[in-house]
């Protein structure tokens, strides 16, 4: 059995790691940092690599990462994945087209839902998408599903303004009285009158 591999980084002591891996969101290093702290706390290296879920091979392999390149060493490397499936200028086309809404006529719509953007996706770009992949694309590039109440394209400002001149001139409508009673605005007796002729 050959002899276990020192750790020849002395710049950060065993509480030093212990906060590192407090700060880290990364969990496999927290459990490498938590583990190279044991080992400096004196823990044999079985213990050790038990308590923070590995064999002792596996530990000594970290050991050397953590002699080479220090904390940073310890993050867990992520390659490869999935390719996205719009390149980098068609995502900012993507943005750019969203934010400047949809054209009424020629799009049919008013404003974009995820459901209108999927098929203009897949027309300019031949990409196929479910919705719910525009609205993560949507987040992702920081814009929100809140939108202002839309308009009708062909509203008329003045007929607006007018419309509300002549709500404030009118008024709230008033209590109607009669000779048995005084009528609410929509037409219910509130207070009945006594007749008071002798």
């Amino acid at each position: 059995m050959g002899s276990a591999i020192d750790i020849t980084r002395t710049e950060h002591s065993a509480e030093a790691l212990r906060g590192f891996a407090a700060k880290s969101n990364d969990g496999a290093q927290v459990r490498r940092l938590l583990a190279l702290a044991l080992v400096l706390e004196g823990q044999p290296r079985r213990t050790a690599a038990e308590q923070a879920g590995m064999d002792r091979q596996t530990l000594r392999d970290w050991v050397h990462r953590y002699n080479e390149q220090g904390v940073d060493g310890l993050r867990s490397i992520r390659i490869g994945g999935h390719p996205g499936l719009l390149a980098p200028a068609q995502m900012a086309a993507l943005k750019e087209l969203t934010i400047a809404g949809p054209d009424p006529e020629k799009n049919n719509v008013v404003r974009w839902r995820c459901a209108d953007l999927r098929e203009e996706i897949s027309q300019r770009f031949s990409v196929t998408v479910c919705e719910r992949t525009v609205g993560k694309w949507l987040r992702k590039l920081g814009l929100t599903r809140l939108r202002p109440r839309p308009f009708h394209p062909k509203k008329d400002p003045d007929a607006q303004e007018a419309f509300k001149k002549r709500a404030r001139v009118a008024g709230p409508p008033v209590a109607l009285e009669t000779d048995r009673a005084i009528l609410s605005a929509r037409g219910a007796a509130e207070k009945f009158l006594v007749d008071q002729t002798p």
